[in-house]
């Protein structure tokens, strides 16, 4: 009996105890909900009974040389509907498929979407987000944002890119220079109650956007609509595939123009801009999109043909292998180990110096100075000026150099490489490495990007470029100089030739891989003035139809251009 009262006595303890640790834990765990972590509920809380509707902000605009605006902001509204809210759904669905212009099913769907918020249609003129508003209907809501605009259309559209529906940049600078442009989104935060219905006598909080920072590049819009122009020109008289122009300031590396016909409408990016027969798929459709969207002076290589002879000369002008007075003798032809190459003039031009050679642009005089210079010679070269490495312009996607390994590379492929075949770069590799040669030897990153500044034109950041000197001598670039000038003058590329100006240059005439399809690439490199160079121009014409030769059909697009930018700029 005795011991049946004591185990009850220590039963009852341990029961006691234990409530009391329960009563010491629940306290416990109270005061550090609400004390300790009153804050944080407090906030889950508050956001139990606040909406949130996202404000775009302004993007930063795009600005060229000139101030002239290249992209900018057009004021649009998103109509969303909160279900909770609507007393008349019957009449908010007849009214958004009337002003929205939408299948009424569609809009029922999500009129009728249980959810916090539903977003009927994004973009839409404001015009019609007024219509929507000044019908006041419970439940609707219409908000004012920004979407990108762009005013001059088609104009540099695969330098400048395009945005998304979320503003954010998806190709060309839009892209590159998202961090600065982009801007930070502000909030309208909408308090509710238990069962979400808003609260009118608290009303919306609003965080205000903060615009994004203002673009300032380097292209001239006059510039790009001279180079436009000339382009499409000759995009239909040659019946071409494609017309690539490329101008830039060779001293500094500001590219002044790029244009690749045929662009597309920025503010219609996802339309193509040709005529596809039959239907397509939609993985096909967005394959053409990418195409259309390309680059080619960037994303795209091709082999350079007798331009590349600008790089051969510098490389043996500054080694010392040739003299402009050396001569060599060209029978049509030269046999390299077991491989006639040929001059594009098959007869042949007899004895020439190297002047004349570059004058004539004669293969087998430039296969013969590549073989005086000698595989290691001429590798070490193509690493010095450059032509391994990406240029580093602002544009992304830029490809590299394909070229033989030194290993791999016997005599024939030194031979077809002096005249700019059997290896491909790009278009503004090429144009930048012609710059560092004929600019004094400094070598520059072409590029678009001059300044970041805010809306009223205050500086931000100035934007800045690596240079590298002594890529070649100063004394070879100004003997270089004079050679492309005779070029001009007196040889291929006298269609170049303006009356008044020193003009310096290279033509080329290649053919893309396989050779048996007979397709074509025309192209010529100028310079101006040649004494002191301020504008470098390259036209690249693929796959043009009747005469294909670089000297009649593309010296004469960076003629036309140059006679009006050359007194535009005061050279």
């Amino acid at each position: 009996m005795k011991r049946n009262k004591t185990f009850h006595k220590k039963k009852v303890l341990v029961v006691f105890f234990c409530c009391v640790a329960m009563l010491a834990g629940l306290l416990g765990r109270l005061v550090w909900l609400m004390v300790i972590q009153s804050d944080y509920y407090s906030k889950k809380a508050q956001q139990l009974h606040e909406r949130e509707r996202d404000i775009k902000a302004a993007r930063g605009r795009i600005i060229d040389a000139n101030g002239v605006v290249l992209a900018a902001n057009k004021t649009v509204c998103t109509i969303s509907v909160i279900h909770n809210q609507i007393k008349d759904p019957e009449g908010v669905i007849a009214m958004l498929s009337k002003e929205l212009e939408l299948e009424e099913e569609k809009v029922r769907k999500r009129v009728e979407k249980i959810s916090s918020i539903e977003r009927i249609q994004a973009n839409v003129d404001k015009e019609v987000g007024d219509r929507v508003r000044s019908h006041n209907m419970e439940g609707v809501k219409v908000d004012e944002d920004f979407k990108r605009y762009y005013p001059m259309d088609s104009l540099a559209s695969k330098v400048l890119g395009f945005t998304g529906g979320d503003n954010q940049g998806i190709i060309g600078l839009e892209v590159k220079y998202e961090e600065y442009l982009k801007g930070i989104p502000g909030q309208i935060l909408t308090s509710t109650d238990a069962r979400g219905i808003e609260l009118d006598e608290i009303g919306e909080n609003r965080i205000d956007p903060v615009p994004g920072y203002d673009l300032r590049i380097s292209l001239d819009t006059n510039i790009q609509m001279y180079a436009q122009q000339a382009a499409l020109k000759a995009l239909e008289e040659k019946q071409a595939d494609s017309v690539s122009i490329l101008l830039m300031n060779p001293q500094n590396g500001e590219i002044l123009a790029m244009v690749n016909v045929p662009e597309f409408n920025l503010n219609e990016p996802f339309t193509l801009n040709h005529t596809v027969s039959g239907n397509v798929t939609q993985e096909e459709k967005q394959n053409l999109l990418n195409q259309m969207w390309r680059n080619p002076c960037l994303n795209d290589t091709y082999e350079p043909g007798s331009t590349f002879k600008i790089i051969t000369a510098s490389a043996g002008l500054e080694e010392g292998v040739v003299k402009l007075t050396d001569t060599f003798s060209c029978p049509g032809f030269r046999v390299v180990e077991d491989r006639r190459i040929h001059c594009h003039k098959r007869a042949g031009h007899g004895s020439e110096t190297f002047v004349e050679g570059a004058q004539n642009s004669c293969n087998p005089v430039f296969i013969d100075v590549g073989q005086r210079l000698g595989v290691d010679n001429f590798y070490k070269y193509f690493k010095q000026f450059g032509l391994l490495e990406k240029t580093g312009i602002d544009l992304p996607g830029e490809a590299g150099t394909i070229m033989h390994d030194p290993k791999n590379m016997g005599l024939v492929e030194l031979a077809t490489v002096s005249f700019g075949q059997s290896f491909q770069i790009t278009p503004i590799r090429l144009a930048a490495t012609v710059s560092s040669l004929i600019n004094g030897g400094n070598r520059v990153i072409p590029h678009f990007g001059v300044s970041i500044q805010s809306e009223d034109g205050t500086y931000v950041k100035k934007l800045e470029y690596e240079t590298k000197d002594g890529v070649i001598s100063p004394g070879t670039s100004e003997t270089l100089r004079a050679v492309l000038e005779s070029v001009v003058s007196q040889g291929s590329g006298k269609n170049a030739y303006i009356e008044g100006y020193t003009i310096g240059g290279k033509t080329a005439t290649s053919q893309t891989l396989p050779r048996s399809a007979h397709r074509y690439i025309s192209s010529f490199i100028g310079f101006a003035p040649a004494e002191n160079p301020k504008v470098l121009g390259l036209c690249i014409i693929n796959n043009p139809q009747g005469i294909y030769y670089g000297g009649t059909i593309a010296a004469p697009v960076i003629r036309s251009i140059f006679e009006n930018v050359l007194p535009y700029l005061g050279c």
